[in-house]
């Protein structure tokens, strides 16, 4: 993401009061952003949107009234796949999150995050396509110990080198990368290099596939 770039944004929250803070929120971001639409829920949202001017992404509520986030979600992702949508919600129940996750949001904030966090969101969502922070991956760890969706893996375990086995196992936990770098004795760019290395073999865009892929294929015990 340039310094030019203009992220065009669309808010769906059925509290007048909080989009207007997110309003004063997003207006505080060192980023520009647009806000094209404020809507109070799916069923406004579908009623405002603009086929030929979509926003990049969406800032979306969980619990509305006549269409929720979840409902909202699923009907986006088949009328215009290209718009991310990132939750910024109060709920922060694991099967909530997991939910959202599993039906294809980039990211799940708290309403009370801070500026710089919203900022990091918004960007890691434009460059990377997702924002998943450890918290998030440590919930999916957690939810997936009854069992995971179908994930088809493309190497053995006993087929990654010995140093990118031990990171997958302390990966598939709550510990950041920083952490991580500290137990294995190696710098943090180091653990960036096995991190690429492993994403790249198992054909995974982020630490959640890692995570999925590793508790289908029995990689880790829970």
């Amino acid at each position: 993401m340039n310094a030019n770039t203009i992220v065009k944004i669309g808010l769906v929250d059925d509290h007048n009061l909080f989009r207007k803070g997110l309003v004063s929120l997003i207006n505080m971001l060192a980023i520009e952003c647009s806000i094209l639409f404020e809507a109070s829920n799916g069923h406004e949202l579908q009623t405002i949107i603009d086929k030929d001017n979509l926003p990049d992404i969406i800032l979306l509520d969980v619990n509305m009234p006549g269409m929720d986030g979840f409902e909202t979600v699923i009907w986006l992702h088949k009328a215009y796949p290209s718009i991310k949508v990132l939750v910024i919600s109060m709920v922060g129940k694991e099967n909530t999150i997991v939910r959202m996750l599993k039906l294809g949001v980039k990211g799940y904030l708290s309403k009370d995050v801070e500026p710089d966090e919203l900022q990091e969101a918004i960007v890691s969502i434009m460059d990377k396509g997702f924002y998943y922070t450890d918290f998030i991956t440590g919930k999916l760890v957690h939810s997936f110990q009854n069992g995971v969706d179908e994930f088809e893996g493309t190497l053995r375990f006993h087929e990654l080198k010995e140093r990118e086995r031990e990171f997958i196992k302390y990966a598939c936990s709550e510990m950041t990368y920083y952490e991580i770098a500290g137990k294995m004795f190696v710098s943090p760019k180091t653990i960036d290099g096995y991190r690429n290395a492993i994403f790249e073999k198992l054909q995974i865009k982020n630490r959640v596939g890692l995570v999925m892929l590793a508790i289908k294929e029995g990689w880790i015990k829970l």
